[in-house]
């Protein structure tokens, strides 16, 4: 059954990226950030070993991951930090899973030097393992910053005496293309360590350009937390749908929906009281016609 529902303005968890140079202050500048997040950060370290130099910005842990950069180990290593109840996770650098020793362009190169597929069918293999990666960033239950590997792009322009010069056009994440279209914010930090934002849902940044601290993730955890949890969402839309229902399978239909999507939250028990008056008075009237 096709829905219409009113827009909710929900709490989320957030998802950004950021995009620097070597020496840009990546890892720095999404620990500071996380620090404004939460209180417990996990930071999974390819950069071997940068996370620990600075462990005097606060307290954080550390999941080591080493060549072959494979997308289960990323994997094994975001479940280990949502199942002891970590606030924020940090992938530092999400470049080793796309172009890393072991990663996908890795995989795909070797796959078609096979013989067994060609360049092109060689993704068929390849698209799968990034994508879950992908979906394991959506759906974490954690807030989370991956930082990614930047190559700066230049052009030749004119510099009005009939010379070309060379000028800097933006940067470019070593990232499969698309990547930053995933995150709610996208920031991109020059060699100079200034942050602007290329994309900004949250509409914070837009047309600034700053230095990341950690007030920067107070900002954001303010807007992430401007909103009605996803449970209470569940249980109006359900309201809703309960009270437009014309018969008792229409009744039936959006309950068992959204039952199962409170399960476990105290939402649930009161879903379960409507449906039990609405239903009553749907058998009464169906009884009254009989």
């Amino acid at each position: 059954m096709v829905e219409i529902r009113k827009t909710v303005r929900k709490k989320a968890k957030l998802r950004l990226g950021i995009a620097a140079p070597s020496g840009a202050g990546k890892t720095y500048s999404s620990l500071l950030l996380a620090f404004g997040l939460g209180q417990k950060i996990g930071l999974i370290d390819t950069e071997h070993g940068s996370g620990d130099l600075y462990a005097d910005l606060g307290d954080y842990d550390i999941i080591q991951i080493e060549a072959p950069y494979t997308i289960d180990k990323y994997l094994q290593a975001i479940r280990a930090f949502e199942q002891a109840n970590y606030d924020v996770i940090i992938i530092d650098s999400l470049s080793h899973a796309w172009a890393g020793d072991g990663g996908l362009l890795d995989k795909q190169g070797k796959i078609a030097e096979s013989g067994k597929n060609n360049s092109y069918s060689a993704w068929r293999f390849v698209t799968p393992e990034h994508n879950s990666l992908v979906n394991a960033m959506l759906a974490s239950p954690c807030h989370i910053i991956a930082t990614m590997r930047s190559k700066q792009d230049y052009i030749l322009q004119s510099d009005g005496n009939g010379k070309q010069a060379p000028k800097k056009v933006g940067l470019a994440p070593v990232q499969r293309d698309g990547m930053e279209y995933e995150f709610t914010v996208m920031f991109d930090i020059d060699i100079n360590h200034n942050a602007t934002a290329t994309k900004d849902r949250t509409r914070l940044f837009d047309g600034n350009i700053f230095k990341i601290t950690s007030q920067t993730g107070e900002q954001l955890l303010e807007w992430l937390n401007d909103g009605i949890t996803r449970e209470l969402a569940e249980l109006n839309a359900f309201k809703e749908n309960a009270n437009n229902a014309q018969n008792l399978n229409e009744l039936k239909k959006v309950f068992a929906s959204s039952y199962k999507n409170l399960a476990g939250f105290p939402e649930q028990e009161e879903a379960k009281s409507i449906y039990d008056k609405l239903k009553e008075k749907f058998t009464e009237n169906e009884n009254e016609t009989v």
